[in-house]
Parts: C-alpha cells; structure tokens; sequence
C-alpha cells in the first residue's frame, strides 16, 4: 500500500484506482493465479505419469493388473468430475486421519465414524488446529492437486491405451523376430511412436484441465474465480473501497486470461505435434513430407 492510500475515502480519480488495484485482497487476487499455474505445472505431469501407468496396467499380460488399470479407467471416467472432487477430497482426508489417529489417539477413543459424523481426537487432526494458516492452505492444496491428478490420469490412461493399441502391431512383431524382449519391445518401439497417436488426445486433455482448474473453488482453494467474485461483489460504505457490482468485469478479465493461456498452448502443441510427427508413418508425417516437396 502507498502512503497515499490510508485514507480510502478521501481519494478519488487515479490515484483511488492505484489503491485499489493494490489493496491487500487484490494482491491475494494475484497471487491466486500463480496458485493456478502452479496447480497445472504439478498436476499435469503428474497426471500424465498416471495415465502411463494405468494404460501399461490395462494392457498387461497379468489378468490383475489389467483389471486394477481397467478398472481405474472405468470408475474414475464414469463419474462426473463435480461429484468425484467433492466426495474424494472429504474421503482421502478422512483417510488420513484415520490413520494418523490410529498412532496418535488413546486407544479408549470411539471409534471415528460415529454414524455419519466422523471425529478424531485433535492430536490426529490434519493439520493440528495450532498449524500456520500457510499449513492449512498448502494441505488443501495439495488434496486438490492428488484428486485433480487422479481424475485426469484416468482420462490420461484412456488416451495413452488407445494410442499403444494404434501403433502397428507388424512393427511390434518385427522386433520380436530381431530377438527383442517385450520389455525392449515396449521401451524401444512401442512407447516412443504412440506418443504421436497419444499427442491429440492428450492436448486436448490439457485444454480441459485449463478450463477445469475453476473447480478449486469448490475444493476450499481460494482460487481466482472465488476472488473475482469476493471483489467484484457489491461493497458499500462499510468497505474502504466501496463501489458497485463489478463481477461482469473481473470475470471478463478472468475470460481473457483463459483464452490467451489456452491460445498460447496450441500454439506450443500444434509445435509439438509437427516435431514428433516428422519421419513417422502417420498423416501428420504425411502431410510434412508433402510439404518439405
């Protein structure tokens, strides 16, 4: 704050705007947006990291583990994403506690599931009551990151199973023939080329991501979208900067930030995609061939 802004309400014109783009809630304003890009930059290749797992489990010759990828599939892209970030995240939280609990509390404790409330003894809170309020909120973060990864290494898993199986099996058999193991097999041939059948599905998968990272209003974050309406909100004169309903304007704003993010990630995909298609027998490679001539 600048020394011109003590008073609020003796200021007006520019100087007002200055103070009030520099309020302390409008910097926690800006701050939600690193909160958002630091989401994307974790959960993305986490998410990515899990999907590969679970599309080389859902292809496994071991009938468990291809059920335990299939299924993680199936269940995870079989429910709404609203329902599944409310009931993981009151879920894996529960879970924890139950688990800390069991070290932490007094054996003579009920049990936490008393009917449909759920209490631990405060030793076994997660964080403890006397945490930083930075505590609570990295927690909360990082559930929302672990429950944004899961839901969207599913649908990770389902593009990255689909591109393995659009590799040409003569080129599978073909390294076999040389005296390839499977391991060689799938680490040498099959998962460099079906990155290129994978890369669509997946850019696609990263614009919804983008476009779902408002959700982490509905996690407890205090996200861009839960600022934007907490300022942009009607403020009277108990306010130091009172004014009228302005939420029309922070979210425009919030709709210009998507667009130019989602712009410029097409633009670094459609890169991407060219690089990887270069010398491969697909119609991206085609179409580069084509036009090299």
């Amino acid at each position: 704050m600048f020394a011109a802004c003590a008073d609020p309400k003796s200021i007006e014109g520019l100087t007002w705007a200055m103070c009030y783009l520099t309020s302390g809630k409008h910097q926690d304003f800006y701050w939600s947006f690193v909160t958002v890009l630091v989401l994307l930059a974790i959960t993305a290749p986490t998410a990515l990291a899990m999907g590969f797992a679970g599309a080389t489990a859902a292809r496994s010759h071991v009938a468990p583990i291809s059920w335990l990828g299939k299924i993680y599939i199936w269940m995870v892209r079989g429910v709404p994403d609203i329902v599944f970030f409310l009931f993981f995240v009151i879920a894996l939280d529960q879970v924890i506690e139950y688990a800390k609990s069991a070290a932490v509390c007094p054996s003579t404790d009920p049990y936490p599931w008393q009917g449909l409330e759920f209490r631990v003894c405060q030793a076994a809170k997660v964080p403890l009551s006397s945490a930083s309020p930075f505590a609570h909120k990295l927690y909360g973060f990082a559930l929302a990151v672990v429950t944004f990864a899961i839901v969207f290494g599913a649908f990770a898993a389902n593009v990255i199973y689909g591109a393995m199986q659009a590799v040409p099996r003569a080129q599978l058999e073909t390294a076999e023939a040389y005296g390839m193991s499977r391991a060689q097999v799938f680490r040498r041939i099959l998962v460099p080329q079906m990155w290129v059948y994978a890369l669509p599905g997946l850019g696609n998968l990263w614009m919804i991501l983008i476009k779902a990272t408002p959700l982490l209003f509905l996690l407890g974050v205090k996200d861009i979208v839960y600022y934007a309406r907490e300022l942009g909100g009607s403020k009277t004169q108990s306010y130091e900067y009172p004014h009228g309903d302005w939420r029309l304007w922070y979210f425009l704003g919030l709709m210009v930030f998507y667009l130019v993010f989602t712009r410029v990630s097409e633009i670094g995909l459609t890169r991407l995609t060219r690089r990887l298609s270069h010398g491969q027998a697909t119609a991206g490679g085609e179409a580069l061939r084509k036009a090299a001539t």
